[in-house]
Order: C-alpha cells, then structure tokens, then sequence
C-alpha cells in the first residue's frame, strides 16, 4: 500500500515537473514569437561599414572641339550657284575659291552702264565739233551755251564712270566666294544649282588660331586644383579605329562664370537643393591631328594630405545648422542581440560630391553607418539590418 502511494507520489511530480516545462517552453516560446512580431516592425536600414583615408578630389568633364574662331561667309549678293569646288572638312588655303555665283545679271547691267558710258563720250564729242564751230563763226552766245553742255556732259561722264567703278568691283568681289585665311570648311550649305536661302553658304575655321574646349566645373574644385590662366591641362582625346585613345595638353585661355547647378537633395528630404556655383575653362588646343568635333575629355585628380573616416553623403542629415549621421550599436543579450541607432553629430571637414570626411574621434574602427532608413530615425531607436 506504502509502495503504491510513492509511485502516486512520483507520477504526480513527474507531472508537475512537465507542466512547468511546458509552462517556461511556453513563456520562451511567446517572448521569442512577440520578439520576431516587433523585430518586423522595426524601422529597416541599410548600412555599410565606416572606412578610413582622405578625400580624392575629382575634376572631371568633357566637351566638343570647336574652332577658336570660325567665319560664316554668305552669299554677298543671293546669286544662283554656280558651281561648289570644296567638300565639307577639306583645308583650304587663304584666297583659295570656294564657290562660284551665276553672275549673268550683274554682267548685263555692267554692260548696259558701259553702253550707256559709250553714248555720252558721243555726245561728248558732238559737242565739242559744234564749240569749235561756233568759235569759228563768231557766235559768243552759242559758244557759251555749248560750253555750259559740255561741261554738263562732263560731269555726266565722271558720275557714269563711277557707277561703272562700282558694278566692276562689286561684280569682282561677288562673283565667287575665297577663303579669308587658312582654314577647314566646318559647314557647306551651298547647293549648285540654288540661290541662298540667307544662311551663310560655308562655315570656316581659322587655323592660325587653332581650337578651343569648353569645361564647366564647380568653382570650389578649380580653386582647390588650383587653375589659372595659362596653366596647362592634361587631356584625352578618343580612340580612332585601332589608335587608342591619345594625350593631348591644352592651356586655359579663360575662367568665365556661369550658370550654377543644383546639388541633390538629403536623404531626409528636408529643405531645398543648394546652388553650387560653377565656372567655365575655356582650353587653347594646338594639334594638328584635330580637325574640330572630335570629343575630348579631362580627368584630374588630387588627394587631400587630410585623414579621417569616408562617409557617403547619403548617410549625413542636416537639421538646421546641425549635421549627424547614425551609427549601429549593438546590444547582446540571451535571447539575441539587439540594435541600436545612434545619432553621431559631425563636423565637415572636407567633402566632395560623393562623400564627406569627418574627424577619427567620431567613430571607431569597425562600426557601421545607417545610409538609408525606411522610417525617419531618432536616437535610441530599434533598428533591424537589411
């Protein structure tokens, strides 16, 4: 009977025990199950490690070959075209014919005027038998009269002449068209067979004073680099067929202002995109392998001697005058680890458009930075890693 109540005993602790581990596997199993319930609903973001170096300032841009100076010759007078004796990208040299104007009208007139020139030399003559005449005969009064006509006739003559002077040399001068200097036709817009239609008929380059390349960079970056008038730029120009790509120089002529650019807005979304202010290098190029069109690029770069740690510009916000980024911190306990975002105000110390660099005391090595959230962040908050 004794026996029988210790196995009653026993069978009711072996329950009680089970029941209470069923109980705790319960509890455990709850706390974990509304742990992953509120871990899902945590602010998500993606992070990347902090990394240590400076700041490697970039200048770079690209633009068209254009000639340093280029003449636009029209059609002086809107005559038919005759014929065109240059191709377009062909060198010419200074004088050379470029087109020929169907120049029958003005021909015409010339003729007509020097008809015209003909007939009052005539008159002229006629005039001068009948002032001898009347001095023949004595005839004062005729003889004045005649002398006043041909006087008349004289000045018809001169301003005859003149006229006949100016269709010559007009006629001489827009009967063709000539290259005003060494050069390379950019444009032929001259069609035989057609008169101009206003436009200029040929665009040419002057080769004397070579080509010119237009850059536009932040102001900040030409200041850092430290560009002036007359400094000499490295450059590239492109491959041609099997060449590869080339070295070329290039000299600055001018630093112009011009429009400024809009910088991209934070992450946060807050406020308006600044204007960064940028400046135009217009470059001198000497080189006879270019023929203008060509696209030639420039690529500078210049490390700063400063160190301190990388951070994407993604990763900074900006609340007024204050700047700060968030970093992951990380707390271990026994039913895992659980993270943090911490807000960390910096201090710029350099920065390009792709990132800035913020003093060595502000993070330590091996920490992570939040570069995107899916919710606004405080200080403090629970996070959950991407």
């Amino acid at each position: 009977m004794e026996l029988s109540k210790e196995q009653v005993e026993r069978k009711r602790k072996k329950w009680i025990f089970a029941a209470l581990l069923l109980l705790v596997g319960l509890l455990l199993f709850f706390t974990l199950f509304s742990n992953t319930l509120q871990s899902a609903t945590l602010p998500k973001v993606r992070t990347e490690l902090a990394a240590s170096g400076g700041i490697t300032y970039k200048l770079e841009g690209s633009g068209v070959v254009q000639p340093f100076n280029q003449a636009e010759l029209p059609n002086p007078a809107g005559w038919r075209v005759q014929h065109v004796l240059v191709k377009e990208g062909e060198t010419v040299k200074k004088g050379q014919k470029l087109v020929v104007y169907d120049s029958t009208s003005a021909r015409r007139e010339l003729e007509d005027e020097l008809a015209q020139l003909e007939k009052l030399n005539i008159a002229l003559e006629d005039m001068q038998d009948q002032f001898k005449l009347s001095i023949s005969e004595g005839d004062e009064s005729a003889t004045s009269e005649i002398k006043r006509e041909i006087k008349t006739c004289n000045i018809d003559i001169s301003v005859q002449q003149r006229k006949i002077d100016g269709l010559r040399d007009q006629l001489n001068r827009q009967k063709e068209l000539v290259a005003p200097f060494d050069g390379i036709v950019m444009e032929l817009l001259a069609i035989e067979g057609l008169a101009s239609t206003g436009q200029s008929d040929i665009v040419i380059s002057n080769l004397e004073l070579g080509y010119r390349l237009d850059i536009v960079a932040d102001r900040e970056l030409i200041e850092r680099f430290g560009l002036a008038v007359r400094h000499p730029i490295e450059l590239l120009a492109p491959a041609e067929g099997e060449q590869p790509p080339r070295p070329l120089e290039g000299v600055i002529d001018e630093i112009a202002d011009t429009g400024p650019r809009s910088a991209s807005l934070p992450e946060d979304g807050g406020g308006s995109p600044a204007a960064i202010q940028q400046k135009l290098l217009r470059l001198l190029l000497d080189d006879d392998a270019l023929k203008g069109g060509e696209q030639i690029s420039v690529k500078l770069e210049l490390a700063s001697p400063r160190k301190g740690w990388l951070i994407p510009n993604e990763a900074v916000h900006r609340e007024g005058e204050e700047q700060f980024i968030f970093k992951v911190e990380q707390l271990r306990g026994a039913l895992g680890n659980v993270f943090l975002a911490r807000k960390v105000p910096i201090e710029e110390s350099e920065s390009t458009d792709r990132e800035t660099m913020i003093p060595e005391d502000r993070l330590y090595e091996g920490e992570m930075i939040i570069l995107e959230s899916s919710e606004p962040l405080q200080d403090g908050n629970r996070i959950r890693l991407q």
